[in-house]
């Protein structure tokens, strides 16, 4: 059987760090399954490409997902996982003055079109 493919598209950060969990959470248990998962960071999504950015969300519940950092952290460095951020983005969120997270690069839009040509496509 063919692996998986996903490309998770997070269009979400500060304004629904619930949401960022749940699909990283769902990203993860796919990884344990052995699919191949890789993200694109877009509208305020592409601040989780900031160094740090990711420490400073919390929720209102704290007991419904492991913390947002610490899932990240398992995605980049127990499951190599690539985090694209959208280079239409970069500008407008200061990116291009950041140190990015580990395993994320800058791609156009464009990139996000390849990827969905081969993988299946999930928007949080």
């Amino acid at each position: 059987m063919d692996k998986k493919k996903f490309v998770f598209i997070i269009t979400q950060s500060y304004d629904r760090p619930d949401l960022v969990a749940g699909a990283f959470q769902l990203a993860t248990n796919m990884k344990a399954f052995d699919a191949e998962v890789d993200f694109f960071l877009m509208d305020n999504g592409a601040l989780l490409g900031k160094k740090g950015f990711a420490e400073t969300l919390t929720y209102q519940k704290k007991d419904e997902f492991s913390p947002l950092h610490q899932l990240m952290k398992t995605l980049i460095e127990d499951f190599d996982c690539k985090f694209y951020i959208c280079a239409s983005c970069v500008k407008h969120y200061e990116l291009d003055k950041a140190e990015l997270i580990k395993n994320a690069s800058i791609k156009p839009g464009s990139y996000l079109g390849e990827m969905l040509m081969e993988r299946q496509g999930l928007t949080f």
